[in-house]
This record gives structure tokens, C-alpha cells and sequence, in this order.
């Protein structure tokens, strides 16, 4: 487990609100995974009641999804822990890449 010293650290967590094989993502998973981050970081918050528009070049057209943004922050960063729950939501969600991206914090 990689942590940095205690710096903290905005993670934010961007999902789509379709599965790559076409149906809708579940509630239960963007419900299940504010439960996990909340039991893991002591909070999370989820920004899917106004879902973003993403865009991107697929390399054969201009693709677009629905995304829904689930953000945490640590005390540390615990890169490995992150590693593999992108992995896993890549798989359980049927997506090339779901992007997890951690800003530094500064706090006043």
C-alpha cells in the first residue's frame, strides 16, 4: 500500500450512467460505492442527480456519455487501494478506462 504522508487529497471518481454493453448502471452500485468510500474515508459525496456530458474521439467517431462524479477526501493517498477499484469498476461496468483522478487539498 502506497500513502503518501498525510496530505490530503480531493479523489474524484468519474462514472457513466450507461455500462459499456448498453443498460443502465444500477443505483444500488453508485449507492454500494458512497457506503465503501464512506466506511473507508469517513465521507463521500455523489453528484449524480445532475449528470455531466462527456465527449470523446473514439478514433472512429465522437462518442458521448452521461457521466455521474463521486468525490472523497483522504488523509493520504492510498494509490493501490485506487488502482483497484478502477480496475474493478472498469470490469463490473463493461468500460476501456474510468478515469479516478487525485487533486492535492489545500484546506482554510
Amino acid at each position: 500500500m502506497t500513502m503518501s504522508k498525510q496530505s490530503k487529497h480531493l479523489v474524484q471518481i468519474l462514472l457513466p450512467l450507461v455500462t459499456g454493453n448498453g443498460t443502465g448502471v444500477q443505483k444500488d452500485l453508485f449507492e454500494d460505492l458512497l457506503q465503501e468510500l464512506t466506511d473507508r474515508f469517513g465521507g463521500a459525496t455523489s453528484f449524480k442527480q445532475s449528470p455531466g456530458q462527456g465527449h470523446w474521439d473514439s478514433g472512429k467517431q465522437i462518442e458521448k456519455d452521461g457521466v455521474a462524479l463521486i468525490e472523497v477526501v483522504t488523509n493520504g493517498l492510498d494509490e493501490d487501494y485506487f488502482r483497484k477499484l478502477k480496475t474493478r469498476l472498469e470490469k463490473e461496468l463493461s468500460q476501456d478506462e474510468i478515469m479516478i483522478r487525485a487533486l492535492p487539498v489545500t484546506q482554510f
